[in-house]
């Protein structure tokens, strides 16, 4: 009875450490984990010891007797990661693993290390995590929103509650003693990188690619356009997006892009609200969602089948769960294409697609909406006056030109990382340039350019915007690697304040921050709001609302500190 790695795989690799016969592969070292859809476990070598179960932080490893009927294709998935050969063979156990990060050395008259993580979500929590194993590491954690993780929170679908146990692991990451959150903090607005390197050995940024690439055509801007990662955002209830104007009252959405965000927009947008009632969706777009008049939503790519570039997990969980159908004129392709694919992952998608039914029918006046997938399709403009009416299409390759309608043009094309204020920035690839981790300043000579001392970059900006939740731990691991080697050669300038100082200097430009005690607070009170619904969470949308609940958190000596200046500031 072999365990089965699910959909809700994370990558993250703690399986692979808790593995005692080194089953789960690709492994952190092994060049395909940084690419790899998900992790996958050897139904041969598998000795079934349950150590990967308790290791999963999204618990998405199931034994295979215990699978669910949405789980039944995963075992089949995982199998086919591994040559055949006969049963008593066993895949050599030839991986090394990452290297141990090496302790940092506190010397005589030195101070331990401290670093200022800048950013919440997983590039950054598990940089803190690596950074806090060693004996007198002190990390701060620094957030423009006053509650933490990212995209965990606000770019995780809803429906995938099991993703979203991560922050299980995030929570515990942050209880540490030695850990600090200043939340509702911005930097570059009420601290600097300078200030920040003040007071800290090193600063980290780990602050993903908050913005969108655009599709740069006719008609994009017109009412009725957005994005997909936006609507994703104003699904969770994402402040800068709680009052964004989505109109769900046409019968068709179009979505530009054929990656795993359009498949969330587009299976959130035709599951039943009774079942969405369940999740943390924020109330609003639930509300909206009861209104809807939508009966069709067409992703639509401009490559071919092979080219899709949704993962095969989440296809599998598209179509278990939702009415798909293919345009009639990709099914002899998908059938030419499956002819000549020899990789494993393309071919189960193309297996899937082609037991897809046609979509030569209107879509469905009563009844659940349907989802429609459509290839070699490249956007020429969107058409309408006052709002978006249609899309104009080319078949790739021809002259030939097709038009669909659709109410709600969405593009999914993509995130794009931003400059940060005193770092250097490439704007070609949208990332700021490193070295492992290292920020490198390019005006610095010796080709590459020379390390910003005291500067490192980890997650989407430092590699761009590829890769899973736990592709994180990884990349984190590698620039906590560079920060503690730096610190250990002595190319880390000691703080010149005292701890307490940062925090009056904070509290000074912010009298509004949250700390660790005030997102606890924020924390239960959004799953006690979820609990009088039957729901996981209800999650506040509005700073306003999540700052009147941290300030109900139990006093400490420095919430005292934090409650006196903010009424020094009243009183001013």
């Amino acid at each position: 009875m072999p365990h089965v790695i699910t959909q809700s795989c994370c990558n993250d690799g703690s399986c692979v450490f808790a593995c005692p016969v080194n089953c789960i592969h690709p492994t952190p070292d092994e060049p395909g984990f940084a690419t790899s859809e998900m992790l996958y476990i050897d139904p041969v070598a598998c000795v079934d010891c349950g150590a990967c179960v308790g290791a999963c932080p999204v618990g998405a490893i199931v034994p295979d007797n215990r699978l669910d009927a949405k789980q039944l294709p995963f075992a089949e998935v995982n199998a086919s990661y591994y040559p055949e050969r006969p049963a008593d063979v066993k895949v050599p156990p030839t991986s090394k693993l990452a290297p141990v990060l090496p302790a940092a050395e506190v010397h005589a008259r030195r101070q331990p290390l401290t670093v200022a993580i800048v950013g919440s979500g997983p590039a950054a929590m598990y940089a803190a995590d690596e950074l806090l194993v060693q004996n007198g590491v002190r990390v701060n954690v620094f957030e423009r929103l006053p509650t933490p993780y990212g995209l965990v929170r606000a770019g995780v679908a809803p429906d995938h509650q099991e993703t979203k146990r991560i922050t299980q692991l995030f929570d515990r990451v942050a209880g540490h003693h030695r850990f600090r959150f200043y939340l509702n903090v911005e930097i570059g607005k009420h601290l600097s990188h300078a200030e920040l390197l003040a007071h800290h050995h090193a600063v980290l940024y780990a602050v993903g690619a908050p913005e969108d690439r655009r599709l740069d055509i006719e008609g994009m801007g017109l009412p009725g356009t957005g994005t997909a990662t936006a609507l994703v955002a104003w699904i969770n209830g994402h402040p800068d997006f709680a009052h964004l104007p989505v109109d769900l009252g046409h019968e068709r959405v179009v979505i530009i892009g054929n990656g795993n965000v359009a498949l969330d927009v587009a299976r959130v947008l035709t599951t039943h609200p009774d079942d969405l009632s369940r999740t943390d969706i924020a109330d609003h777009a639930l509300q909206a969602l009861r209104g809807s008049a939508i009966r069709e939503v067409v992703i639509a790519a401009r490559r071919g089948p092979t080219h899709s570039a949704f993962t095969l997990p989440e296809l599998i969980g598209l179509t278990g769960t939702s009415d798909v159908v293919l345009d009639a004129a990709d099914h002899q392709r998908v059938r030419d294409d499956l002819a000549a694919a020899s990789d494993p992952l393309t071919r189960g998608k193309l297996e899937i697609l082609s037991s897809l039914g046609g979509a030569s029918a209107p879509a469905p006046r009563i009844g659940r909406p349907r989802i429609r997938l459509a290839y070699r399709l490249t956007p020429r403009r969107v058409l309408g006056r006052r709002r978006a009416s249609a899309v104009e299409f080319s078949v790739t390759g021809t002259d030939e030109v097709r038009r669909i309608d659709a109410g709600l043009v969405l593009t999914s094309i993509g995130y794009r990382g931003k400059p940060i204020r005193d770092l250097p920035f490439d704007d070609a690839t949208a990332v700021v340039p490193n070295d492992g981790g290292r920020v490198l300043d390019p005006r610095g000579g010796h080709g590459s350019g020379r390390p910003v001392p005291g500067a490192y970059v980890a997650g989407w900006i430092k590699r761009g915007p590829t890769g899973f939740i736990g592709t994180n731990k990884a990349c984190s691991l590698q620039t906590v690697q560079a920060v503690v080697a730096d610190f250990n050669a002595g190319k880390l300038t000691d703080p010149v304040a005292e701890p307490l100082a940062l925090e009056r200097l904070v509290l000074a430009r912010q009298p509004d921050t949250v700390d660790s005690a005030g997102w606890r607070a924020i924390d239960a009170a959004e799953i006690a709001r979820g609990n009088n619904d039957g729901r996981p969470r209800n999650k506040f949308t509005a700073v306003a609302d999540m700052l009147a609940a941290a300030a109900g958190a139990p006093q400490t000596p420095s919430r005292r500190r934090l409650r006196a200046r903010r009424r020094e500031r009243i009183a001013g």
